[in-house]
């Protein structure tokens, strides 16, 4: 059995609220009594994209499993090199990365579009992705994670900054059988749905919670709920290759 956690949107901002709730999921799952197979948050580290807040989130989002975590519309591509890869090139290409392991990959793509919210897929990401599926055993399962849903959630204040460009992943999709499932963030809100005949499955915020739309007072300033406590994802990979995905909320400190 293959178990990953998966958090998302911090949004880290120098502020003592957002770094007590992503402490609490930490903590959370560094005192669970088994190991888990990964770590996965899905993008938005920093609110502002500055080194202070990259600073702090390479303080807090230290974990005793396995852990990844991917650009989201905003992180700054050579903020988040400096401060959570200790690169210092200044690249500004995507940031791409790949977490093997046994049994499983966890190929995790930036669909980031720097100075925009909304999401894409770069030529050179996809072409990765499928250098990373085709190097990958057919028996493997591969899971794709990135920021943006490349899907519609019926949320239009988020749809309106989903992934866009979708039809190329979706080609991929066709030629790796072995391509599992995509996690992804962004909507604030757990949700799960379809892309290309495969889940998608979207962590909840770890700052805040949105509102759907039958949920929400009139106008968009009334979207984001800051009273729901964070909450994580568990996807479980059995053994028959069945996926099954938990969610848990977690208390956060006051």
């Amino acid at each position: 059995m293959i178990v990953i956690a998966h958090l998302s949107d911090v949004h880290l901002d120098g502020d003592r609220r957002a770094a007590d709730r992503t402490r609490a999921v930490m903590e959370y799952l560094d005192a669970l009594p088994h190991d888990l197979d990964a770590v996965l948050v899905s993008g938005d580290i920093a609110d502002h994209a500055e080194d202070a807040e990259y600073e702090e989130a390479a303080k807090l989002l230290r974990s005793r499993h396995p852990l990844v975590v991917c650009p989201g519309n905003h992180d700054e591509r050579a903020a988040f090199r400096r401060g959570l890869l200790g690169e210092r090139s200044g690249s500004t290409g995507p940031v791409d990365q790949v977490l093997r392991g046994e049994g499983f990959a966890l190929a995790v793509c930036d669909s980031s579009v720097p100075g925009e919210h909304h999401g894409f897929l770069e030529e050179s990401t996809l072409a990765w992705l499928d250098g990373v599926l085709t190097d990958t055993p057919p028996q493997v399962p591969v899971l794709v994670a990135f920021h943006h849903p490349p899907v519609p959630l019926q949320t239009p204040y988020v749809d309106e900054i989903r992934q866009f460009g979708e039809e190329r992943l979706a080609a991929l999709v066709e030629r790796h059988p072995h391509l599992t499932a995509f996690l992804c963030g962004h909507a604030h809100t757990a949700a799960a749905t379809t892309f290309a005949g495969r889940p998608v499955l979207v962590a909840p915020g770890v700052v805040s919670t949105l509102r759907l739309p039958w949920e929400a007072p009139t106008g968009s300033s009334e979207h984001v709920h800051l009273d729901e406590p964070p909450a994580v994802a568990f996807h479980v990979l059995g053994d028959d290759g069945r996926l099954t995905t938990h969610y848990r909320v977690v208390a956060a400190r006051r």
